[in-house]
């Protein structure tokens, strides 16, 4: 398992759009992933349980992958977060 702080700076936060993206990317990876932001932690791959964080640009957040892959997710995650434009 890697946990890591992560620190989002898309322009837009992680409005609809850019959450989409961001579960979509998620579900590209065959293990766990996971983003917890104060005391609430949810599946990275569920759109509905991301929409529900509200989170904005300059928020930090905790990342954690588990499994196979979890090394190469972790890369791609931060890198999408770390972009500060929506692709």
């Amino acid at each position: 398992m890697i946990k890591k702080p992560v620190k989002i700076k898309l322009d837009t936060g992680l409005e609809a759009r850019p959450v989409a993206q961001l579960v979509q990317l998620a579900s590209q990876f065959e293990c766990e992933i996971h983003v917890e932001v104060e005391q609430k932690e949810v599946n990275a791959k569920s759109i509905m349980g991301m929409m529900t964080l509200g989170l904005d640009t300059g928020e930090e957040i905790i990342i954690s992958t588990d499994g196979e892959d979890e090394k190469e997710a972790m890369e791609k995650m931060e890198e999408y977060l770390s972009h500060n434009k929506v692709q």
